[in-house]
């Protein structure tokens, strides 16, 4: 079993926190869950609810200490070219609060939930992401990006219909690069790869791709 950890999570009541806290929870790590006020009841059951605004750190900034782990998962849902404006307004701005109250806590890692770049599709989206990574590495944390492009589970299972085009793409040479990565995750994968992130802290920047985040869940 690896160091307990003390970690805040904020989105930790969307797709991938509520099923990342109960694993944390799990395996014997402390947990404080960021939360609009009013939504306090829809944490897992014994993480601590942080109300706040995830898009003005000083709402929440107080309550970081005495965490060493930052868990950053808020995001637009179900991305699309349609929703440009909000991963400025919500994506990076989220990222920026989120990494200005860690630095302030001093917290001694940061985990962010990118996305897989370059990428020929889904610019806004790419670009928010990447200007949040550049934003986070100038804090001078220690920090692991991951970079899924799409996450498969509940609710999101239309690219199944693509697993074997993207077989066949990962077979070719000259497409196999790209489709390593840009390609699925499932749900469970990213759930893995966050819970190995959060037990193995990153020294400096660390980033971790699509094949790296399929490992995680047998590591």
């Amino acid at each position: 079993m690896s160091v307990s950890r003390h970690v805040f999570v904020s989105g930790g009541t969307g797709y991938v926190g509520s099923r990342l806290i109960p694993r944390l929870l799990e395996r014997g790590h402390r947990v404080r869950a960021l939360v609009r006020p009013g939504s306090e009841s829809k944490v897992p059951a014994g993480a601590e609810a942080v109300p706040g605004d995830a898009l003005r750190s000083e709402t929440f900034s107080a309550r970081v200490p005495p965490c060493d782990t930052f868990v950053q998962l808020v995001g637009v849902s179900h991305p699309s070219p349609a929703k440009a404006p909000l991963f400025r307004s919500i994506d990076l701005a989220s990222a920026r609060a989120g990494g200005e109250a860690a630095a302030a806590a001093r917290v001694s890692h940061f985990v962010y939930v990118s996305v897989a770049q370059p990428a020929p599709a889904m610019k806004a989206y790419v670009a928010a992401r990447a200007e949040g990574e550049a934003f986070l590495t100038s804090l001078g944390v220690d920090a692991t990006f991951l970079r899924p492009w799409y996450v498969l589970g509940p609710g999101h299972r239309w690219p199944y219909a693509l697993l074997p085009a993207y077989w066949l793409l990962e077979k070719l040479p000259p497409t196999r690069e790209g489709a390593r990565r840009l390609g699925l995750v499932t749900l469970a994968q990213m759930v893995a790869a966050l819970v190995h992130a959060v037990e193995n802290p990153a020294r400096a920047i660390r980033i971790v791709d699509v094949p790296g985040i399929r490992a995680a869940e047998n590591a």
